[in-house]
């Protein structure tokens, strides 16, 4: 069974779903790929451990500081192995730094002992990843350093990059 329930942040509404124990979606209401995975069998309930630990993660996030991922149990019930690769990835992006879709390609293709892999192959498992924000989809930039490529708007993703390149410049003044 999957729980669901809405929560507000500083860019708008989001979806959270939970398998009872792991947080398993975050999306941004009306994304590009909303609900990945997840079928209609759904029951909304706002009561869960997971949510709470979520929405806390989620408020120290907006509030500029870097909430460790750790303190979350996330589960990637859906997508490809090569997909849940991708995502995996991305989680070891560190907070307030960012990676280029090629560069990203090289790591992922090492891991599976190939010599390249398609920039298109890792753009379009970003595009799918059920955890938005809390897996760092947003850290991934063109080569050229251009912003492209998030299923929530590039608004949003420059957005949550201006946050955490802000926090990172505070800690360091001090």
């Amino acid at each position: 069974m999957i729980y669901i329930t809405k929560y507000h942040i500083p860019l708008g509404n989001i979806t959270l779903a939970s398998d009872g124990e792991s947080l398993v979606g975050l999306w941004f209401d009306g994304q590009k790929y909303y609900g990945y995975g997840i079928d209609d069998d759904y029951i909304f309930k706002d009561d869960l451990v997971i949510f709470d630990k979520t929405k806390l993660w989620l408020k120290e996030y907006f509030a500029g500081n870097n909430p460790n991922i750790k303190e979350l149990s996330i589960s990637f019930i859906t997508g490809s192995s090569f997909q849940k690769l991708v995502w995996l990835e991305l989680i070891c992006i560190p907070y307030g730094k960012v990676i280029s879709y090629k560069e990203l390609a090289i790591l992922v293709a090492k891991k599976m002992g190939k010599n390249s892999m398609s920039c298109q192959a890792i753009g379009n498992a970003i595009g799918h990843n059920p955890i938005s924000i809390i897996v760092p989809c947003h850290r991934v930039i063109g080569s050229n350093g251009k912003l492209m490529g998030y299923v929530s708007g590039i608004g949003n993703k420059k957005a949550l990059l201006e946050l955490e390149k802000r926090s990172v410049y505070e800690a360091e003044k001090k």
